[in-house]
C-alpha cells in the first residue's frame, strides 16, 4: 500500500511542479488520508521539498478511523500542545528553501491563511484548488475493493435487523442497533449518522431518529452505510411493518422503484451527470411528486460520503468508468410517510456488464 500512496503523491507533485509550486500543503482530511493512508484529527501533509511530512497535533492513537500512515511518510508530532500543523508545515517548507507553496484555499480558514503569512512571510502562496479531489474521483482497484467490503457489511447489518422483531421499538433504538452491527461485522464505524424513519417520518431525506415507536402498517425507511478503512458506502431501503401493504403504499413504492431503476440503468461512462438526474427525476415529476424532490438524486462516494460527481439538474461534466455513485430518489408525503431507495454502484462500460451494484439487499417491498 505504501507504493500506492507514493504514486498518488508523485502525481500531485508533478502537477504542482507544472504550475511552478515547489511544495504543497494538504489540509483537507480526506485528501490527507488519500495521499498518506492516515488522517489524524487536524493533521496536515507537507509535500516536498525533500521528505513528505505528516504533521500532527498529538501522537497517533492507532484508532482505525484515523488510518495508518504509509511507511515512506515521515510523521512529526508538534512539541507544543495546541499547535497548528498547517502553520508548522508552512514553517518547514520555508526552512527547506521552498519559494512557493500550493495550499487548499477552499479548505483553509481566513485565520489559518493569515497564520501562514506570519510564519513564512517569504513564501508565495498559490491555490492548489481541488486538484486532489479531481485525482480522487476515479477509484483504483484497492479503493473499489474497500467499497465492496463496506457494502457487504452494510447489507449484513441491515439483513440481521430485518430478522428481528421491530414493532414497539423506537427509531433511535433501531439506528443504534444498526450502527453496533456495522462495527460487529468489521466496520470502523458508520459512514454517516444512520437514519431510521417510521410512519409519517418515513421517506424524509436525512431524517434524524426520534423516540417514535414502530407501529403495524407503518412504512419503515432505513438509510445506513459502513466506513471501512476510510471508504464509505450508502444503502437505503423501505419496508412495510407487520401487514399487507395498502394500495397507496404499493403504488408509491413502485413509483420510486421505477425512478431508481431508471437512474441505475442510465449510469455509463460518458453520460452527462445531469442526464442521470433527469431520467430519475422525471419519473417522479410525471406522477406529480416533483415539488418535494431534493436538489440531487445521487452523488459520488469514497473517503467522504458526499463526493463529486453530483447527480443534479445543474451538474457539469460526464461520468467516468470506475466512479462509485449513489442513486437515491425518494418521495415523502406530509402526514403519511414515504419511500426512499438508495444503492451504491460503480460506473462500468456496457462491455464490462454495465454498472456494478455493490449494495445487494433486496428491493422487493417486504412486509416485516
Amino acid at each position: 500500500m505504501s507504493e500506492l500512496y507514493a504514486v498518488r503523491r508523485a502525481r500531485l507533485r508533478d502537477r504542482c511542479a507544472a504550475t511552478g509550486s515547489t511544495a504543497a500543503l494538504i489540509s483537507r482530511p480526506a485528501n490527507v488520508r488519500y495521499l498518506t493512508g492516515s488522517a489524524p484529527l487536524g493533521a496536515a501533509l507537507l509535500l516536498g521539498p525533500g521528505a513528505d511530512v505528516l504533521l500532527c497535533a498529538r501522537p497517533l492513537t492507532g484508532d482505525p478511523t484515523e488510518g495508518r500512515p504509509a511507511d515512506d511518510v515521515r510523521v512529526s508530532v508538534l512539541p507544543a500542545r495546541g499547535g497548528d500543523p498547517v502553520a508548522a508545515a508552512a514553517g518547514l517548507a520555508d526552512e527547506a528553501g521552498a519559494e512557493t507553496l500550493a495550499v487548499e484555499e477552499h479548505h483553509l480558514t481566513v485565520t489559518r491563511h493569515r497564520a501562514l503569512s506570519r510564519v513564512a512571510p517569504r513564501l508565495r502562496l498559490t491555490d492548489l484548488a481541488c486538484a486532489v479531489e479531481a485525482q480522487r474521483l476515479v477509484k483504483d482497484d484497492d479503493e473499489i475493493a474497500c467499497l465492496r467490503i463496506a457494502a457487504e457489511i452494510s447489507d449484513q447489518a441491515l439483513g440481521e435487523l430485518l430478522e428481528s422483531i421491530l414493532v414497539g421499538r423506537t427509531e433511535r433504538h433501531l439506528a443504534l442497533e444498526l450502527e453496533r452491527r456495522l462495527v460487529d461485522h468489521g466496520a470502523d464505524g458508520p459512514a454517516f449518522p444512520t437514519s431510521v424513519a417510521t410512519g409519517p417520518n418515513s421517506g424524509r431525506h436525512g431524517h434524524l431518529p426520534t423516540d417514535r415507536r414502530v407501529e403495524e402498517g407503518d412504512f419503515l425507511t432505513v438509510n445506513l452505510g459502513a466506513n471501512y478503512r476510510g471508504y464509505r458506502c450508502e444503502i437505503g431501503r423501505t419496508f412495510v411493518i407487520g401487514t399487507t401493504p395498502a394500495d397507496w403504499q404499493i403504488e408509491l413504492y413502485d413509483l420510486v422503484f421505477a425512478a431508481q431503476k431508471a437512474g441505475r440503468e442510465a449510469l455509463a461512462p460518458g453520460v452527462e451527470c445531469r442526464d442521470v438526474d433527469r431520467v430519475t427525476r422525471q419519473v417522479l415529476e410525471a406522477a406529480g411528486h416533483g415539488e418535494g424532490l431534493g436538489p440531487w438524486t445521487g452523488h459520488g462516494v469514497g473517503l467522504e460520503i458526499d463526493e463529486d460527481p453530483q447527480l443534479s439538474p445543474g451538474a457539469m461534466g460526464k461520468l467516468d468508468a470506475c466512479v462509485p455513485v449513489t442513486v437515491e430518489p425518494g418521495v415523502h408525503i406530509p402526514g403519511r410517510g414515504g419511500v426512499r431507495i438508495d444503492d451504491t454502484l460503480v460506473v462500468r462500460p456496457e462491455a464490462d456488464g454495465g454498472p456494478e451494484l455493490l449494495t445487494i439487499t433486496t428491493k422487493e417491498l417486504l412486509a416485516l
